[in-house]
Formats: C-alpha cells, structure tokens, sequence
C-alpha cells in the first residue's frame, strides 16, 4: 500500500466532508509490516499537501523520512499505536457536534444500534490539556481505554481510531450523527432511551460475526 498517498487522499476526505476546518486536525497510518508511521505536516492546507509532504516515523518517534515538521500530536498517535496493537489509522477530528459536547466536558453515550456496532463503548471526554502536549497524549489514552474507538478532547475535538484508515473514518461520521441526534433530543427537552448492555453486546457480535457479505 502507498501509506503517502493514502495520508493525502484521507486529509482531502478529512476536510471536504466537513469533519476539520483550515489546517486544524491530523491523520496519521500506521503500516503493520514495517510497524513505520505516516504522520501529516503541521499547519499544511490539505488540499495542496502532496506525499512528500508526509512524515514517517517509527515508535519512537523518530524521524526517518520527510522534510516536514509532522503535526503537533504526533505523541498522541504514537501514544494510541503504543497502547492499541490493533489500530493502524488514526483520525482527529474538529466536527461541530461532537465538540459541542467536548466543550461541555460531557460523555456521548451509544444511543443508536450504529453507534453500538462501530463506536465500541461510550465516547468519554478527556480531561483538559493543551495542544501537543504529553499530557493531552495521556489524557487521550485515559478516555480511549482498550475498547472505546472514539473519545472527546475537552474543548478540542474528537479522536477517532480504526483497524484501517476506512475504520477510523466510518467511526468519526458515526460519532457525529451520533452527537447530533443527541443534541437534538436534548434540545427539544427529551431524554434518550439508552441501549441496554446486553443489546450493545449483541450489536458487537452481530457486527464482527455475523455483518456483511464474507461472514
């Protein structure tokens, strides 16, 4: 696979469907063979990046390829990669929803049989840290956990994380229908019936055994 080309094309895709604005954001792939990391640059239009413009790094964090300075979270992908050995993209997000609930310093639960299937478990905000810090890094990990596909950054924006970059993508729009619909019911003074732990469990299964055409 062209990781290069895959990172360029996902932070088209990143902004054209309205998940970012300007430069803000960042998207990293993890290669499984090589353990190598593709890293977009900080502070760089997304679209006019071309794949010289990706970074590549190992776990560590050091550089190994790239003229760029890659995004400021690169500890917080390095971070997920380290503690999530089934993640190979990382996505964050600006989305409007699901911030309005990072500013709040509010959890989105799985409301929806969608979310219950791709979310993994409820979407917590972390606790504030500043941008490009370790200890956002850490925070992130605090609110991930082993199962969560998705936390908040409070007052920041979403991170979303998938077995590969259409994973990671998939998770983000569902989270932010997710954060909408939950917007919604609170905005018209409802309160949302919550899906009950055996039905989230059953969606799980039913998802990874049992979904699509190959099971």
């Amino acid at each position: 696979m062209d990781y290069k080309k895959l990172i360029i094309e996902s932070g088209k895709k990143m902004y054209n469907e309205g998940f970012t604005i300007e430069t803000w954001g960042n998207i990293s792939a993890r290669d499984p063979e090589t353990d190598l990391i593709y890293l977009t640059p900080s502070g760089m239009d997304y679209l006019i990046c071309t794949p010289d413009d990706v970074v590549v790094c190992n776990i560590k964090g050091e550089i190994v390829e790239g003229i760029r300075k890659p995004t400021i979270e690169k500890e917080l992908h390095l971070s997920i990669y380290r503690n999530r050995p089934e993640v190979n993209a990382v996505v964050h997000t600006h989305p409007i929803y699901s911030t309005v609930f990072s500013c709040m310093g509010e959890d989105i639960p799985l409301l929806i049989d969608e979310a219950a299937q791709t979310l993994g478990n409820t979407v917590k905000t972390s606790k504030y840290a500043l941008p490009g810090t370790v200890e956002l890094a850490d925070e992130c990990i605090k609110a991930l956990g082993k199962e969560a596909n998705a936390c908040l950054l409070q007052s920041h924006g979403a991170v979303c994380v998938g077995e590969n970059m259409e994973g990671a993508f998939k998770v983000a729009k569902v989270l932010e229908v997710t954060a909408e619909i939950y917007q919604l019911i609170r905005a018209t003074g409802g309160k949302p019936i919550p899906l009950s732990h055996d039905n989230i469990e059953a969606m799980k299964e039913f998802v990874k055994f049992r979904y699509g055409q190959d099971k």
